[in-house]
């Protein structure tokens, strides 16, 4: 989810949720060996736990880039091995590896022996041609044979040709039952589920028969679905916040990026779903489009743009 799971929004979920593990964007082993490091990695510490999401192919750079990460204190290192874009697939990493499972099992194996992190994959159930249950098997035990114990399967194939990323998420058919045959067949393997999954009430039917849920765009777009992850999944009985509650705690955040040169806009950008369905949701979304674009927005503008929720009492 690039440009979309930055740091500005994992702070923002945590204020929701304590306990739900987040994942950084997708970030190239070449970006973290050669550019800016700090700006790649750097996370607040109310983040964790974080898991690193790396694109790559080279074993040796991706040990590399594990190391450096663990320094940065990640909780998780996870592979991509899903996403179908042109411009990765030409890259040599992310759903096109697919189709090359001894290398990603070395990619994986290579990470695993250079830090004490846990290695995890992320992948579709199948590419082009190569998607039958048995191309997936034989991927999953390849790359489990690597030091891989946990795969987070899109249960989706990609097209790596004709598709768009977007016609990649919804075109191809859903198939929770791949999934499940997949967790039958290796029970020893952790199997998180990926794709399509809108609520909690859909993610615990899932976790009757497998180990985890990764929410994606309904979680970014409908964030505080979130808020009874804690006590649903984890029996964390701590008080949720309330939405307004969220607001007036991302405030000294807020400043504090502020200060450093950061525009509100960059920040705002994220939290436009907080009221998505209630009332005075659509005037939230307004007063944010509008005013945290300006040059010199401030903090003032998140507690501004409440007032319409608060008028139609869904704080």
């Amino acid at each position: 989810m690039l440009d979309w799971t930055d740091r500005h929004f994992r702070y923002f979920v945590r204020l929701i949720s304590r306990r739900v593990l987040l994942y950084t964007e997708m970030v190239t082993a070449g970006a973290i060996l050669f550019g800016n490091r700090d700006h790649l990695l750097g996370f607040h510490p109310a983040e964790k736990p974080l898991a690193l999401q790396l694109g790559g192919s080279n074993p040796s750079d991706l040990a590399e880039c594990a190391r450096i990460a663990e320094a940065y204190g990640y909780d998780e290192i996870n592979l991509n091995v899903g996403c179908p874009s042109d411009r990765v697939q030409n890259g040599r990493f992310g759903a096109c590896l697919m189709a090359e499972p001894e290398l990603v099992s070395e990619c994986v194996a290579a990470m695993a022996g250079a830090v004490s992190l846990p290695i995890t994959v992320k992948t579709r159930i199948g590419i082009d041609e190569q998607d039958s249950y048995e191309d997936l098997a034989r991927f999953v035990e390849i790359v489990s044979s690597g030091g891989c114990h946990t795969f987070v399967l899109h249960a989706r194939k990609a097209w790596l040709k004709g598709l768009s990323p977007k016609e990649n998420r919804e075109i191809p058919p859903l198939r929770y039952d791949v999934v499940d045959r997949i967790k039958d067949d290796y029970s020893t393997l952790e199997i998180i589920l990926n794709g399509g999954i809108v609520d909690l009430d859909q993610a615990a039917l899932h976790l009757e028969r497998l180990d985890g849920v990764m929410i994606g765009r309904a979680a970014y777009h409908q964030p505080y679905l979130l808020a009874e992850a804690d006590r649903r999944f984890f029996g964390d009985d701590r008080p949720v916040r309330s939405r307004r509650q969220v607001v007036e705690a991302l405030l000294p955040y807020v400043e504090t990026e502020l200060g450093r040169g950061v525009r509100l806009q960059a920040i705002a950008r994220h939290i436009l779903g907080l009221y998505h369905g209630m009332p005075g949701g659509r005037a939230w979304r307004r007063h944010l489009s509008q005013h945290a674009t300006k040059a010199n927005a401030g903090a003032d503008v998140l507690l501004e743009a409440t007032r319409y929720c608060e008028e139609s009492i869904c704080v």
